[in-house]
């Protein structure tokens, strides 16, 4: 293994392990192509007929699990787009023939119309503050919406009857068995790149921590739909080959039930993992095809049976199963390498202490007829380390989400570098350049910190659809507090795995990677040592002490507050009671009577 060898070796060996690491995905699908285009003399005319149904299905339970596996998002609707490519192919080829012409209209509109549906799709699904519960609903409501539409269709789309007697391309049997490999071949192969590259760890990151996401810049709207819209235009493409492939399209293809049975293949193969929905399909629909003649009604019982068997007993699907039972052979696996850290030179420009980086006037915020904030006037300017203190219910949480979240309903004004924020989603005022670490930390569990860190430099670098950087470049105040916390040897660590301390430095560090103007921290030092306390109190003096950046705290604890802050403003019953220095703040009769009684605890 990598590990027993000297160091000249294993840093030869590095690189040549990641060739072959990426290599390998190519080969794997060539080896599957080339078995897959020499099968079909070896296979009689149902098996051939049935599988080739079957690939077809299974592009779709790939789309299922990038979705659903992958992003999160459980969709019944893929079926819907399936449907509408399958009779917009038949429709087109019916009417024009298997010309050259009428092939590339109606492909053209087996990959346009579901994508546009699965565009205005998404716009429905994925408002601000949308729940995935909505999406789902919306996803039901549709293949039920496109079957209506079928039937009312006459004789355009065959109402109840479906669409038969139209051209299709001019293949034998065996020619469409070669065709649907090759197509789930590559679509599969594709998802596998994305997946394990720098823009599939969005999607996990989606699923995950959907807000983190927006506070990192990402704008999670906008993924979410792109992804819903380029899926459904692989569904609908899918649905071309199928009408070519069956000559018949029937209403059942875009419907509601199909839909869920593609849940259902993706949930027993093991979502997550590609390979396994692409297996589990093929399996599911080659025996149902075997077994529903001789077995009508028992095997749907049979089927219902397993998948509830499954979800019990194997949530992640016979994949997992098969995971597990890797992980278990005394096998040497390869480490991955974990990138190199690089220092990058922060873009974040001084600013004019004359100008305030953040400026709040007459903010108030109310539940109804509870009035949490009333009258805030503040100003912020860069270099301050400002800490915002106050007994429990004093309003300062509320006062951290109005300053980074311009959709919260408040009244008052608040700009950031003189833009007004009212209106603006997070990740737009991230853009802006602040940047905000929560009470708990708020990191991706399924990812690893080196990950992480390179969601949080995706707004100034970009995240690669086809591969995983192997240098990881980061200012140097982040850089800082990896190597304070010991993060700097941990890149390639799960993140569930690190303590609670080390999940907030690397919070920390994530927010700081932002290159912010403004940092916003709500009590950071929440559950740490008293070590690991000193370690975030230094990092936020020296982030702070150059003058670029300024930062706000909430927090409890007064000596640490005593020992940070360039100023302290103290927050009661929803007011601004006191802004001042250190001294006078700290040393006021008003802060110990606020506190009296262990009111801060």
């Amino acid at each position: 293994m990598l590990e027993t060898l000297p160091v000249a070796e294993r840093a030869a060996a590095a690189p040549r392990g990641r060739r072959l690491s990426r290599a390998a995905p190519f080969v794997v699908a060539a080896l599957a192509a080339l078995a897959l285009w020499i099968a079909p003399p070896f296979l009689d005319t149902f098996a051939v007929n049935v599988l080739t149904r079957s690939m077809i299905y299974a592009v779709l339970a790939v789309t299922v699990d990038l979705l659903w596996g992958f992003a999160g998002i459980l969709t019944f609707g893929q079926a819907a787009f399936f449907g509408i490519g399958a009779y917009a192919t038949a429709m087109i080829l019916g009417a024009y023939g298997a010309t050259p012409l009428g092939i590339a209209a109606a492909v053209a509109a087996a990959l346009l119309a579901p994508a546009l549906l699965g565009l205005a799709v998404g716009w429905l699904s994925f408002y601000h503050r949308s729940t995935p519960l909505y999406a789902s609903v919306i996803s039901l409501v549709v293949p039920i919406v496109v079957v209506q539409l079928i039937y009312s269709g006459g004789e355009w789309t065959g109402s109840s009857s479906g669409l038969v007697g139209f051209d299709v391309l001019p293949f034998e049997i065996e020619g469409y068995f070669r065709l649907a490999a090759l197509f789930l071949i590559v679509v599969t192969l594709a998802a596998w790149i994305l997946v394990r590259a720098d823009a599939g760890r969005a999607l996990v990151a989606l699923r995950d921590n959907e807000a983190r996401c927006a506070y990192l810049g990402l704008n999670p709207r906008r993924l979410q739909i792109r992804l819903t819209a380029s899926l459904a235009g692989v569904a609908g493409l899918a649905g071309f080959l199928f009408a070519n492939a069956s000559g018949v399209v029937a209403p059942e293809n875009a419907g509601f039930l199909f839909g869920t049975e593609l849940v259902i293949w993706v949930a027993l193969g093991g979502r997550g993992t590609l390979l396994g929905p692409v297996l589990g399909t093929v399996a599911i629909d080659y025996l149902a095809a075997n077994l529903s003649g001789d077995l009508p009604f028992l095997w749907q019982l049979l089927l219902g049976t397993a998948f509830v068997a499954i979800i019990i007993l194997l949530p992640g699907g016979l994949a997992d199963l098969v995971g597990r039972l890797w992980r278990a052979l005394p096998v040497g696996r390869r480490v991955p390498a974990p990138p190199r850290l690089v220092a990058r030179t922060a873009e974040t420009e001084a600013t004019a202490a004359a100008t305030p980086i953040l400026k709040v006037e007459g903010l108030a915020k109310a539940y109804g007829s509870l009035t949490v904030l009333e009258g805030i006037d503040l100003e912020i300017r860069a270099g301050e380390l400002v800490s915002l203190v106050g007994p429990n219910g004093a309003g300062k949480t509320t006062l951290m989400r109005c300053l980074s979240d311009g959709t919260e309903p408040f009244t008052g004004a608040i700009a950031v570098g003189g833009t007004p924020i009212t209106g603006l989603t997070p990740n737009r005022i991230v853009g802006l350049g602040v940047g905000r670490k929560f009470q708990v930390a708020s990191v991706f569990e399924s990812l690893s910190v080196a990950d992480c860190l390179r969601l949080a430099r995706a707004p100034h670098d970009g995240l690669s659809p086809v591969g995983q950087a192997e240098t990881l470049g980061l200012p140097q105040p982040a850089l800082d507090v990896l190597r304070m916390t010991g993060l700097d040897r941990l890149l390639t660590r799960p993140t569930h795995l690190l303590s609670h301390g080390q999940k907030q430095a690397l919070e920390l560090a994530m927010v700081v990677a932002l290159e912010p103007r403004l940092i916003l921290l709500d009590e950071p030092t929440a559950g740490l040592t008293k070590a690991e306390r000193t370690t975030i109190g230094t990092v936020l003096k020296a982030l702070t002490a150059e003058g670029r950046i300024a930062a706000v705290l909430v927090e409890h604890d007064l000596d640490f507050v005593r020992e940070i802050s360039s100023r302290i403003v103290v927050l009661h019953q929803g007011r601004l009671v006191l802004d001042g220095t250190v001294e006078d703040v700290v040393g006021s009769e008003l802060v110990r009577t606020i506190y009296a009684g262990g009111a801060h605890g």
